[in-house]
């Protein structure tokens, strides 16, 4: 079982800073970068645009549009496919007004359009003339694409990239790096034939569908000359062809990290209500915002940004959903849409059956040690005031610009929402496992080892790694104050007897020993994981109590993984990680636990299936001094240009670029004519 070891605290920060870009919790301090501020706003616009466009209400979009955006009806190529689609929702009704104002439309609108949009127009024009013949549910008929309703999400994904485009309206950054990870899990995974029981969760998360990409304006057809390092980096980084990359960056004007943020991750499509539900489940764990469904009884109201982009619109427009027909993979891009008041979403605890917990939770008679403990140990209502509320979704779209939307759809809720789950016990043992938390964070081990094992005597017999861990703690904070004598007992009555029970201790507590000749207090105590410590006790003690660890944790710990396979596949560095923080998911200083860190212990692990789909253990994660000697090997054998040839050419992936080059001795010109010979 191995352990890839993930920065839980940046991992929070991120996700905080979602969940306040996104107004899912109540939290009066802003978002950690401003844009995102402004971006929010933009954001709900284009939602609002994209769901009417869905739905199939293509005046409201174009009303909205005129309002916030109307650079994209003077585009004549957007213009003619919205009125394009228009003609076919009028079609889809069916009575005889709509079809004499279809004809109407046709006349007057679409077919002026068509003359001016670009050269295939009038062919298309023509072309759809034959949805008056063919009926919408003739599926062999030569406009059955016209009249699929998919025609309305590719329209909607077209739009959305123009607008997200227009107005740098960035996703999160957790939200980006989340979009970007996972597609790397799927490559590799597929790459290396791995069958992962967490890829079953990333897929349905991680939506196969992506937004068309946005059209460059007419002025950017000229030729131009891109680094074909940015080209190959794009083209492989978000699985584009080599001209697709190349339109990416002359549509971001050669910026290689705006073609990679704004145009191509932001295309990747997300289940929105299934993220939040994880987003969710993950700051209940952590204690970033407080069990069981906490909303505002006010919807939040929106005003417009002050830079005089966004205006209001004057009239209000009324979406009726009850014209949706949605298949199953479009529900999921849509449901975010809908209100999460009302909910009760599940603490994970209660789906496990009553007989399973037996053995490992608390007695009935240590129920009442649990709520003394929590009252002990609390600081009243300033402790619980550090946990923020979370509020959800709470139909934003309906109070921006004055525009109403009429749902009368039930909510659709993801596999995380059951019903029935009694609060209060939950809420005890939550905050229980938070203040362990928080007693190991600060170095407390003497009192973390005390009072959980008041509560589950037989805990750190089941867990003696992270008991020798908090006694490890313990040890090199009494060397730290000067208590030779105290530090010693505590090595004699627990670190050496736990080392003689498990020969993968006697390394570490070795090395523990050593900092007896350097009692330095500030080294001892600040060079200690203690984060990750107590990370790993709220795992273990969380699960005795039957709060399993949130799933969004297992995707973070494995597509984390799988990007550093990756790219040691690879052989060079990803050169969008930093963006994407993903370097700093990655950071884990434990100087004084290192070795213990890579022992038999299950803390902090995730085992990624049966054998024959185990990664094994030398194919860890691996550092950047690795990664650097074996991208310098290479060099031995090509150079980068000879890389990026064969790689341009063949359109071949970087890693099999490498491997042919390595086959004849690094002559890309070898290597081209032995393919196309």
């Amino acid at each position: 079982m191995d352990s890839w070891p993930v920065n839980w605290e940046a991992l929070d920060a991120l996700i905080i800073d979602f969940a306040k870009s996104e107004n899912l919790i109540e939290d009066s301090s802003p978002p950690s970068s401003p844009s995102l501020t402004s971006s929010y706003h933009s954001r709900l616009i284009i939602r609002q645009i994209r769901w009417s466009l869905e739905v199939g209400n293509i005046d409201a979009a174009i009303d909205i549009l005129r309002a916030h955006a109307p650079f994209v009806l003077e585009d004549h190529r957007l213009l003619f496919r919205l009125q394009k689609l228009k003609f076919i929702e009028l079609l889809r009704k069916g009575t005889r007004d709509d079809r004499i104002f279809a004809i109407d439309y046709l006349r007057k609108s679409l077919a002026p359009c068509a003359l001016n949009a670009y050269p295939e127009a009038y062919e298309e024009f023509k072309h759809v003339l034959l949805a008056f013949i063919y009926d919408k549910d003739d599926q062999t008929s030569p406009v059955a694409n016209e009249w699929a309703e998919k025609r309305r999400y590719e329209i909607a994904g077209l739009v959305s990239s123009v607008l997200r485009a227009h107005f740098h309206a960035y996703n999160p950054i957790f939200s980006m790096a989340l979009r970007y990870l996972m597609s790397i899990h799927k490559g590799f995974c597929l790459r290396q034939g791995l069958v992962l029981p967490i890829s079953n969760l990333t897929e349905r998360l991680l939506l196969e569908e992506r937004d068309f990409p946005a059209l460059p304006p007419e002025s950017l057809y000229e030729a131009q000359v891109f680094d074909e390092v940015d080209i190959q980096a794009l083209a492989h980084a978000v699985e584009l062809t080599r001209q697709g990359a190349i339109d990416s960056l002359r549509f971001a004007k050669g910026d290689l990290f705006q073609a990679f943020q704004v145009n191509e991750i932001c295309r990747m499509r997300l289940d929105d209500a299934m993220l939040d539900e994880l987003v969710r489940e993950y700051c209940v764990y952590r204690g970033i915002v407080e069990p069981g469904m906490q909303t505002s009884s006010e919807p939040l109201k929106v005003n417009p940004p002050e830079s005089g982009c966004c205006s209001s619109l004057d009239s209000s427009i009324d979406v009726d959903h009850s014209t949706a027909k949605h298949s199953n993979s479009e529900t999921s891009a849509l449901t975010d849409l809908s209100s999460m008041q009302g909910i009760d979403v599940e603490l994970r605890f209660a789906s496990e059956p009553t007989n399973n917990l037996e053995d490992c939770s608390p007695s009935g008679s240590h129920q009442s040690e649990i709520s003394s403990l929590l009252r002990n140990r609390s600081k009243g209502a300033g402790e619980r005031s550090k946990h923020k509320r979370w509020r959800g979704r709470h139909d934003d779209l309906d109070f921006i610009s004055g525009v109403h939307f009429n749902r009368d759809g039930k909510q659709e809720v993801s596999a995380t929402i059951s019903k029935g789950v009694e609060c209060t016990s939950a809420e005890d043992k939550y905050e229980i496992v938070l203040q362990m938390k928080e007693l190991a964070s600060r170095g407390m081990a003497a009192e973390v080892v005390e009072e959980i094992s008041t509560l589950d005597p037989d805990f750190f017999v089941q867990n003696p790694v992270l008991l020798f861990q908090l006694k490890q703690v313990e040890f090199l904070k009494l060397v730290g104050l000067g208590d030779h004598s105290g530090a010693l007992r505590v090595a004699c009555s627990h670190l050496g007897p736990l080392a003689a029970r498990d020969p993968n201790l006697l390394k570490p507590l070795k090395e523990t020993l050593l900092s007896l000749l350097r009692p330095n207090e500030e080294a001892l105590v600040t060079g200690l994981p203690l984060h990750a410590l107590a990370t790993s006790l709220q795992v273990a003690f969380g699960k005795r109590l039957g709060i399993e660890e949130p799933q969004l944790m297992r995707i973070m710990r494995a597509t984390l993984h799988t990007h550093s396979e990756w790219f040691k596949l690879q052989m060079c560095k990803d050169r969008f990680e930093s963006l994407l923080r993903i370097d700093s998911l990655k950071e884990n200083n434990t100087p004084v636990l290192t070795s213990l860190a890579t022992s038999k212990s299950n803390i902090d692990s995730c085992t990624l299936g049966s054998s024959q789909a185990t990664i094994s253990s030398t194919t860890g994660v691996s550092d950047d001094s690795s990664s650097t000697n074996q991208a310098s090997s290479q060099d031995a054998i090509c150079d980068e240009n000879a890389i990026l040839k064969v790689m341009e050419f063949l359109a071949l992936p970087r890693a099999d670029a490498i491997h042919l080059l390595a086959q004849y001795n690094g002559n890309a010109e070898t290597v081209i004519q032995q393919i196309f010979a």
